[in-house]
């Protein structure tokens, strides 16, 4: 049978990177929001805050279920019923009366995003050639990054301007919009082999898988331990005002970008092993240098900024490797579940490390967030490792899986 013929250009890949940018966008849009949310509604910021514990609980919690039950769905209808759902919970957030229909909107959005985000994944992976296959996924993972640079600061402008509610339904026109460009653009690609559910879920129980699952959730931890309280940690350190922050994460979100491409390319040159062991080790080195900063404290920007940019580059670097890695691991049948638990294991590292690193200023003070980050990444690099070398056999096997 002829291999279906993949596509030469790449709208596909712009409507994929601003589907990842508008879910992205969703997630983090409450931070701006969040003290408007709770004024309007008349709860606490930390019931408000509580919306972003329970979109990501719910996406790391629901996704590798979702992958299962759609394997032999086509990736495409996948796609539209998700941001379908996806629009209409942000559309209907202006028409909400109370916090807990507001939450149960937002459970609602979290379920389109468990069903969609891993879909997107597995949609760029089947249409890649696996020369380009990282570059391919370090692009969508840039849109994801992109939601921190231009999603989250738009959503909070016209929050402020229009009400928190209008940045709900910013995000929904954003969702249908990605939406219209993903039925123009995105063609109809192959659902996976028809193959009995043990025979799908057997790759993902194998120690390699487990332990390239095990290193992103770890990194990711440590990432967000440092981003979730940057404001605090920067303050102590250097000074840093609220205005000022603002510029710097729009700085670290562009180097977050760049960060991701450039993984991207070296997953394609050097395989994901070697890719990872880089992110990480620059994440390391930026944690090394902030942890100095801290205990020499009051630092200057102009050794902190750089420390700041080689962390986010760093920190954006490490999903390509890893999806990269798992699908080489799962192999065909299981690579959609595997972008799935992926996708988990993002969600679950970012939810402890957002709550345990709370724990952490408040016990140990702000100046331990870089020495626990840095360690984390240590210990992704060697979970990261366990699951074997990059070898020509790996190599055939990203081929085989493109082509399947």
């Amino acid at each position: 049978m002829p291999l279906p013929r993949r596509p030469t250009g790449t709208p596909w890949l712009a409507a994929l990177a601003l589907t990842a940018f508008a879910l992205q966008t969703d997630d983090f849009v409450i931070a701006g929001v969040l003290p408007s949310i709770a004024r309007g509604l008349s709860v606490t910021e930390v019931a408000a805050g509580q919306l972003v514990t329970v979109f990501s609980v719910t996406c790391a919690a629901v996704a590798p279920a979702a992958a299962v039950a759609t394997a032999q769905r086509s990736p495409r209808n996948l796609l539209t019923c998700g941001l379908l759902l996806f629009c209409a919970a942000n559309l209907a957030v202006p028409f909400v009366p109370s916090y807990p229909a507001l939450l149960g909107l937002r459970i609602l959005a979290a379920l389109a995003a468990a069903l969609t985000l891993p879909a997107v994944f597995a949609a760029t992976a089947a249409l890649s050639p696996a020369e380009r296959r990282g570059r391919h996924l370090a692009t969508v993972t840039a849109g994801l990054t992109g939601a921190v640079v231009a999603g989250v600061p738009l959503g909070t402008w016209i929050g402020a301007a229009a009400g928190w509610r209008a940045t709900f339904l910013a995000v929904g026109v954003l969702g249908a919009a990605a939406l219209l460009l993903l039925r123009v653009a995105l063609p109809d690609v192959p659902s996976a082999p028809a193959t009995g559910l043990r025979e799908r879920l057997r790759p993902l129980g194998t120690p390699a898988v487990l332990c390239a699952l095990m290193a992103a959730s770890v990194t990711v931890f440590g990432n967000m331990v440092i981003q979730t309280y940057l404001a605090p940690l920067l303050h102590g350190m250097a000074g840093v005002t609220p205005a000022g922050l603002g510029l710097l994460l729009t700085l670290t979100g562009i180097a977050g970008i760049a960060g991701a491409r450039l993984s991207g390319t070296l997953v394609d040159r050097v395989g994901p092993r070697r890719a990872f062991a880089i992110a990480a080790a620059v994440f390391a080195a930026a944690m090394a240098g902030l942890a100095l900063c801290w205990s020499a404290r009051p630092a200057h920007l102009v050794v902190v900024v750089p420390l700041l940019l080689a962390w986010s580059a760093g920190a954006w670097s490490v999903p390509p490797p890893v999806q990269a890695r798992v699908l080489a691991l799962a192999g065909p049948a299981a690579g959609p579940q595997a972008l799935a638990l992926s996708s988990s294991a993002v969600y679950l590292g970012a939810s402890l490390g957002a709550g345990l690193g709370g724990w952490a200023i408040d016990s140990l003070g702000p100046g331990t967030l870089p020495i626990i980050a840095g360690t984390c990444a240590v210990a992704g690099t060697i979970l990261f490792g366990l699951t074997g070398r990059d070898t020509p056999r790996t190599r055939i096997v990203e081929r085989q899986h493109s082509k399947a």
